[in-house]
């Protein structure tokens, strides 16, 4: 009987876009999208991140705001990219398009995917921040009790977090992006645990993973509700603009945090992981074959696997051989 083989740390990650996979392996990245034709396209290319090697990039929790900053803006670049396999060709350009055009030339869609990204982040600071103080003070209008209020203001803050994550798996699209989410973290999953990545190996690996999106989120909720409770001051407005500058520094808490569970597998980053991983019950549904084939189009643009499965867990060239022949009988 074989024997469960313990997780190796890859260091690829990725996202799940419309009809396709994100990978990304150090600066290396690929967007592997299944066409409406059935094929598999994918585009390989660089991204160094908003700072570009710098040296802050290195330094720890400093480093988790600027990784956060580079997945959301290397996320809407790959979501725009496998969009545009969907758009109707028909479509002529708006007035507003051709402004865009003739402003920025050929940087039009940067800015764009720049300003949408800021908007995303107003948006996630409006609905996660703002709002649960603004129900809370409503809702303790009468109540004198800082524990308490502070206590409220968190279990608000995480219902509300939970409540956004059912809402949009509501939505056919979604739960196709959910899907291929699955495909992408059973992918890491079966290399990171000795596995040639073969359609059938990928299939019956796990969904669930540790470096995960949705897991980095509930800790940036969590930590923020505990911070929170800890830092106090009498006036509303100060309160507010605490909890914004508190922002990066719980961004950089999480990051540490994700990383740490990532790279260890002791009994505190299983209690840390244990939340993030039944969130992703939610967040990640199970794939079908022509879905991992994509994600495994995309692994495989920038990871070799192979080397890696010869150098942590000393597969040989013949042993994967023998595993591929076993898969096709």
């Amino acid at each position: 009987m074989a024997t469960k083989k313990k997780g190796r740390y890859s260091g690829i990650g990725g996202q799940a876009v419309l009809e396709g996979i994100m990978m990304k392996n150090k600066d290396k990245y690929a967007v592997a999208v299944r066409k409406a034709d059935g094929e598999i396209e994918v585009d390989i290319d660089e991204y160094t991140g908003v700072t570009k090697g710098n040296v802050l990039k290195n330094i720890p929790f400093l480093r988790g705001v600027f990784n956060f900053i580079d997945s959301l803006v290397l996320g809407m670049k790959a979501i725009n990219y496998s969009a545009s396999f969907y758009e109707d060709e028909e479509d002529k350009a708006t007035a507003f398009d051709k402004v865009m055009e003739k402003i920025f030339k050929d940087k039009t869609e940067k800015v764009l995917t720049g300003f949408i990204t800021f908007l995303s982040v107003l948006l996630a600071v409006g609905i996660f921040i703002f709002l649960p103080y603004y129900l809370t003070a409503w809702i303790t209008k009468n109540v004198r009790n800082d524990t308490l209020t502070a206590l409220i203001e968190g279990v608000i803050r995480i219902i509300i977090f939970v409540l956004y994550i059912v809402l949009i798996s509501i939505s056919k699209d979604i739960k196709r992006v959910y899907r291929y989410h699955g495909a992408e973290h059973k992918c890491i999953n079966c290399i990171e645990h000795g596995k040639p990545l073969t359609v059938e190996n990928v299939m019956k690996s796990s969904r669930l993973h540790r470096r995960c999106g949705t897991s980095f989120l509930l800790l940036v909720i969590l930590i923020s509700v505990i911070l929170f409770f800890f830092i106090r001051v009498d006036s509303p407005v100060l309160r507010l603009v605490i909890r914004l500058l508190l922002i990066p520094v719980i961004a950089g808490i999480s990051y540490e945090l994700l990383r740490f569970a990532g790279r260890s597998n002791n009994i505190i980053v299983k209690i840390i992981s244990a939340p993030g991983l039944l969130l992703q019950k939610l967040t990640t549904k199970e794939p079908d074959e022509s879905m991992v084939e994509v994600a495994i189009a995309a692994v495989e643009a920038v990871f070799d696997w192979k080397d890696f499965l010869k150098e942590k867990f000393d597969l040989k060239e013949e042993e994967y051989n023998l595993t591929k022949e076993n898969t096709q009988q």
